[in-house]
């Protein structure tokens, strides 16, 4: 940890934001084909729980914020069934499932979707290697 970090105090991610253009469109994404759990919605935004990380979906507040979102990574155990399901919901696919990095204990694979709004996600596994 370097010493900025530690003497801000940072302790983990709490929230991240993603813009969007249609709240309504983009919460029956998040909920109903990532499934994310809900945690409750205000006029514009929408809030789901991602592991104990809030994910923000709102409406750009000015202009200067009006852009695509970072990439998530979104963790997975199976990441061909997650890739299945994106493609029985229509997702659209930018890259399909792939290893990415051979680990020592684990192979590291990822696929890569747009959301409803256009912003690009991944799903990734750490898949362990056989003994």
């Amino acid at each position: 940890m370097n010493a900025m970090a530690a003497s801000l105090g940072i302790t983990n991610i709490g929230q991240i934001s993603i813009i969007v253009k249609d709240v309504e469109r983009a919460t029956a994404f998040y909920r109903d084909v990532l499934g994310l759990p809900l945690l409750f919605t205000v006029p514009s935004m929408a809030f789901f729980d991602c592991g104990g990380v809030r994910l923000m979906l709102g409406t750009p507040s000015s202009p200067e914020y009006d852009h695509p979102s970072s990439i998530l990574y979104f963790r997975i155990a199976d990441i061909q069934a997650g890739y299945q399901r994106l493609v029985e919901n229509k997702v659209d696919i930018v890259a399909p499932p792939r290893l990415i990095a051979p680990m020592p204990t684990h192979d590291l694979w990822m696929t890569a979707f747009r959301d409803g709004e256009g912003n690009i996600h991944q799903l990734m596994s750490e898949v362990p290697r056989s003994v």
